[in-house]
């Protein structure tokens, strides 16, 4: 393929899209297109139901509609892109069906029981911001800020009860756009269980795969 690839990369709260997303911008030169980014970078664009800064002031969630316009203008500025953080349910994944051309839909899978590991696994340090995971990154003592000295703490975001609120959720809403594309034999599963150099070497060769076809 000559062209930069159009790529959707699905999966839950802590399966790694950020990093994967990462290595996929570098690999191919393409955008990293997140909900929340375009939303920012939109935030003042006029659309029928009013500007996504008149939701996000309010504190309340930016309906479907505003948010289809937003990742419509971000795609339609781009020659290649990963998109993460969106479809988010399965009407966002018809409407983006209909906006674009998708050259790989990957889905990094994950057990319930490692995410958990993953997403409460992180401290902070309150004092100078800096961040560990007990298992994956830990502090060279136990508890304390290596760059301060400051007593590490957990989120609140973190907490188990939290983590299983959030993995409930995406069960519930976004778990219909993977079975969307998985149903029509679009979907590319990646296991997403091992080192972020294995995760990325499965995913980096599906994608080639598709894409010089």
């Amino acid at each position: 393929m000559d062209e930069r690839p159009r790529i959707l990369l699905l999966g839950p709260p802590g399966a790694g899209k950020g990093t994967q997303s990462e290595n996929l911008v570098d690999a191919y030169d393409i955008e990293h297109i997140t909900t929340g980014d375009a939303l920012r970078a939109n935030k003042d664009m006029e659309t029928e139901y009013g500007t996504p800064r008149e939701f996000m002031d309010a504190g309340e969630l930016v309906p479907d509609p505003v948010v289809n316009e937003i990742v419509a203008e971000a795609v339609s500025n781009t020659e290649g892109f990963v998109l993460d953080g969106y479809p988010r349910n399965l009407s966002q994944a018809e409407y983006l069906d209909d906006i674009t051309d998708l050259d790989c839909v990957l889905f990094l899978a994950v057990d319930r029981e490692e995410l958990l590991r993953r997403l409460t696994g992180r401290r902070v340090c309150p004092e100078c911001n800096k961040t560990y995971h007990v298992e994956f990154n830990p502090p060279e003592t136990e508890g304390v800020c290596d760059a301060c000295g400051t007593e590490l703490t957990q989120r609140d975001d973190d907490t188990e009860a939290v983590v299983n609120e959030r993995l409930d959720v995406y069960e519930e809403n976004t778990k219909p756009v993977v079975e969307f594309y998985r149903d029509r034999g679009d979907l590319i599963e990646i296991d997403g269980e091992g080192s972020p150099e294995d995760v990325w070497e499965s995913l980096h060769r599906q994608v080639e795969t598709v894409t010089t076809e």
